[in-house]
């Protein structure tokens, strides 16, 4: 059942609860006689590469926990109070921020946009007892990482997994039951572009674990994220002759290298498989966009359900619109309320750990589910391509498609 639309004063209760704290942030803490609270730290990149990701995932969680707590900003009479920290993608402040929220008695902290940050403060989490809720890094990593780590967000291997699968149906294979590729895939050569940090080197591994079977080769061509002249990047590219490139990147580059790649001819000499990107990245395909096939984390206004005419509707009220990793922060906000819920003001963290064990939930992408064995956020992923100058749903895989095999929790 959807919603009443809140109210003006509800809504300023949630504005209010997602405004920067000055003050210490404490676990339970009375905000006047009677008044219980809960604080979380949402560390994630404001400045930096990746600046817009982190805005997505701050906009996706105010909605979120608007709709988590009926316009509230309270569970259960507990109120959930954020505090924002900008991480500007650097690993040292991440766990820095981590580490002082964590001693001054904050017991959840979420929101990572930097696969290389989220991976330095999934430790931190584990060493303090702190249920630590990852937004859009999707380092594979961090699946399995620790019992007091979880995702809000998809991680790489369901984005390779995705490719896979729309790969298959391209070229008439089958995958097999564990996912990897089937008979399409014999002789075939991968070569995986991306930069050469933690989310490109994560990318690779993932492409050689899902597609590197079955007589497929898989080389990768890794880029300095600095980099500005990438004609040499496709250079090697298309010396490697490939078959198929995958290209994972993020940050503003994108343009040139979808430019570079085009220009050198690599667009024509091969299958080029890529994520979608933020709305912003729509246009620096260029003349590539209908040369790329697409795969998605999500594709705004593609889902039509509760949560998402949730969303659209908050959103419409600010001013803002939906953009790729709006459903991460949606996520953690659902998650949050979650573990609040089950923990209440207290904030113990065990019991929020076995709140989210297991736990299924719907999103805007669809139904979502914190896998008990070792945190996996199994959701539904999406094939995608151009209408004109919007991208548009091809087709929906469920989320069993392109799961990721189980972990041990280390």
């Amino acid at each position: 059942m959807r919603r009443p639309a809140i109210t003006s004063l509800a809504a300023a209760a949630v504005a209010a609860a997602l405004a920067t704290s000055c003050s210490s942030p404490g676990t339970a803490a009375s905000g006047g006689e009677g008044a219980e609270e809960v604080e979380v730290a949402l560390i994630t990149s404001t400045s930096g590469p990746l600046a817009s990701y982190g805005e997505q995932y701050l906009r996706g969680f105010e909605a979120g926990l608007d709709h988590a707590t009926g316009g509230t900003g309270k569970i259960d009479g507990v109120e959930i109070k954020v505090s924002r920290y900008d991480d500007g993608g650097d690993p040292a402040k991440g766990v820095s921020l981590a580490k002082k929220s964590a001693g001054q008695g904050v017991r959840i902290i979420a929101g990572t946009a930097a696969s290389g940050v989220a991976t330095q403060i999934a430790p931190v989490a584990a060493q303090n007892k702190v249920l630590y809720i990852s937004g859009p890094a999707a380092t594979d990593a961090l699946t399995g990482a620790n019992r007091y780590t979880f995702r809000s967000g998809r991680q790489t291997f369901q984005d390779v997994a995705t490719a896979q699968r729309i790969l298959e149906a391209q070229e008439g294979g089958e995958a097999g039951e564990d996912g990897k590729s089937g008979k399409g895939g014999k002789g075939r050569k991968v070569v995986v572009l991306a930069q050469d940090n933690a989310f490109g080197q994560a990318n690779v591994a993932a492409v050689e674990s899902v597609l590197g079977t079955g007589g497929t080769t898989v080389d990768s061509v890794l880029a300095p994220p600095s980099a500005t002249d990438l004609t040499p990047t496709a250079t090697k590219v298309k010396a490697a002759g490939p078959d198929m490139v995958f290209v994972a990147w993020a940050g503003d580059t994108a343009q040139s290298m979808w430019t570079t790649l085009d220009q050198q001819g690599v667009l024509d000499a091969a299958t080029v498989v890529t994520g979608l990107d933020s709305r912003a990245g729509y246009p620096v395909f260029g003349k590539a966009r209908d040369k790329v096939t697409l795969l998605a984390h999500y594709v705004p206004g593609a889902v039509d359900n509760p949560e998402a005419k949730a969303v659209e509707e908050y959103f419409g009220k600010k001013g803002w619109k939906t953009d790729l990793f709006t459903p991460d922060g949606f996520n953690a906000a659902q998650m949050v309320a979650r573990a609040v819920r089950e923990a209440g003001a207290d904030g113990d963290t065990d019991a929020m750990v076995k709140a989210l064990e297991g736990h299924t939930f719907a999103g805007i992408k669809g139904e979502n589910t914190v896998r008990a064995g070792d945190h996996a956020l199994l959701q539904p992923m999406f094939q995608a391509e151009f209408d004109g100058d919007a991208p548009k749903v091809v087709q929906t895989l469920d989320a069993r498609e392109v799961a990721p095999a189980e972990k041990k929790i280390g």
